[in-house]
């Protein structure tokens, strides 16, 4: 059975930075694509970062780009979201997500495998 299992959420200041982690419990972890998605209560759930199988290629949403980072290390079966410059609009429950198929997605039902959700708070 497939588990994504994320960290490093937690309540920080306006401007300060984190870094989530998302471990996969999968030996073909190399061949998906991988996402982070954030959603605050009463919205749908949108996409933060994209990144593919090899790291070649990279797609963040407008409100993160220049802000986030998105890398995967694969031999550990992890990716990680680097967040600096965080601002209130960033307070949201942030999940990792897979699709095995390798393919690029950029809506949430596209992926099969989903994280619990790590919670990021930012105070202003």
């Amino acid at each position: 059975q497939v588990q994504l299992v994320e960290s490093g959420g937690g309540l920080v200041q306006t401007g300060d930075s984190l870094t989530l982690s998302c471990v996969a419990s999968a030996r073909t972890f190399s061949d998906w694509t991988m996402a982070w998605f954030r959603q605050t209560p009463g919205k749908e759930r949108e996409v933060v970062a994209i990144i593919s199988r090899r790291s070649r290629y990279n797609y963040y949403e407008d409100f993160v780009q220049g802000w986030f980072t998105v890398s995967r290390d694969n031999a550990k079966n992890a990716v990680y979201l680097q967040m600096n410059s965080l601002k209130s609009e960033d307070t949201a429950t942030y999940y990792c997500a897979a699709d095995p198929t390798g393919s690029i997605s950029y809506t949430p039902r596209e992926y099969r495998y989903w994280g619990q959700g790590t919670q990021v708070t930012v105070s202003s």
